[in-house]
């Protein structure tokens, strides 16, 4: 089975994690989620792969985190919709085997979807 990484080019954590995806001659595909925003389905796949709430896939130091008052949102699905709409929101990397994913923060948790 392919992985897949939602990937930024411009994080080092990602580039790490595509450079140890490249290492283990893994089979995977790379989705730029900014530039292919995901849809609130496909977010909320990944967070049922993930066993975590929507809150846990963000990035709150963003901006547009602390603009849209996201820390006082407790509604998972305002959360993924809110990810949708700014894809800059989406913590990265994301390696998912299509029966678990991980955010490869540090880079090695992607050994657990090898």
């Amino acid at each position: 089975m392919g992985l897949t990484i939602y990937h930024n080019p411009r994080c080092s954590k990602s580039r790490q994690t595509l450079a140890l995806l490249q290492e283990a001659a893994a089979d995977f595909t790379i989705v730029e989620y900014l530039k292919t925003p995901l849809s609130i389905d496909e977010l909320a796949a990944l967070q049922k792969l993930m066993a975590i709430e929507a809150r846990e896939m963000m990035r709150r130091g963003e901006e547009i985190y602390k603009q849209l008052s996201l820390a006082d949102e407790s509604d998972e699905a305002a959360l993924l919709a809110a990810m949708a709409a700014h894809p800059i929101l989406f913590e990265r990397p994301v390696v998912s085997n299509g029966k678990k994913a991980v955010i490869c923060r540090p880079p090695q948790r992607v050994q657990e979807v090898l």
